[in-house]
């Protein structure tokens, strides 16, 4: 790949988010780069123009890949709010939908970056308020099916199943709980809500 101008983008960004999302930003050198997506410096500089660049590509690809993950979850299942409780699963459960990382790479960018890479920040904080979006989207339509009560500020639900997952997530990772506590920590968060 590296030695043709030829390369599959999407594979490339999808390679270094993975990367990234192992390592984080800081720890990710120019060298374990090139070798997870299998391309020389010049060449990731001529396509992405920096490793920041490639890196806000990258956050891009992984709210991109949350958000159509969470549609296609959603549309499988038999409700939106089943579909919505199916897909929290399977971003807390260890072992559900394999990782580099426990923690979501949105969160753990935040948590490791400072105010010196601005940028970088505001870009992770944006993808957090898309896929952010896409939670009071899927609140919606259970409020239009009268899964949830429909006075219940669904913009505000999203952001509370956000909050959820980031705090289950890190929860899960810190205290190794088992696969049945931390089903009933997201049973927890939907009873909150209906």
């Amino acid at each position: 790949m590296a030695k043709t101008a030829q390369f599959q983008r999407e594979e490339v960004i999808h390679n270094a988010m993975l990367l990234y999302w192992e390592k984080g930003y800081h720890a990710t050198s120019m060298r374990s780069l090139q070798e997870a997506v299998d391309m020389r410096p010049g060449s990731i500089y001529a396509e992405f123009g920096s490793k920041e660049g490639l890196f806000k590509v990258a956050l891009e690809h992984y709210a991109e890949q949350s958000v159509k993950r969470l549609h296609n979850v959603t549309s499988a299942a038999a409700s939106p709010l089943e579909g919505l409780k199916n897909f929290v699963r399977a971003s807390v459960i260890p072992g559900e939908q394999p990782a580099p990382s426990n923690l979501c790479m949105l969160t753990k960018t935040i948590a490791e970056l400072t105010e010196d890479n601005a940028e970088l920040l505001n870009c992770a904080r944006h993808a957090l308020r898309k896929i952010e979006k896409e939670f009071e989207n899927v609140i919606r339509a259970a409020q239009a099916c009268g899964e949830i009560e429909p006075s219940l500020n669904a913009q505000r639900l999203g952001q509370y199943v956000q909050i959820q997952i980031m705090g289950i997530r890190s929860y899960v990772r810190a205290s190794q709980c088992a696969p049945e506590q931390s089903q009933s920590l997201i049973d927890d968060i939907f009873s909150l809500m209906i």
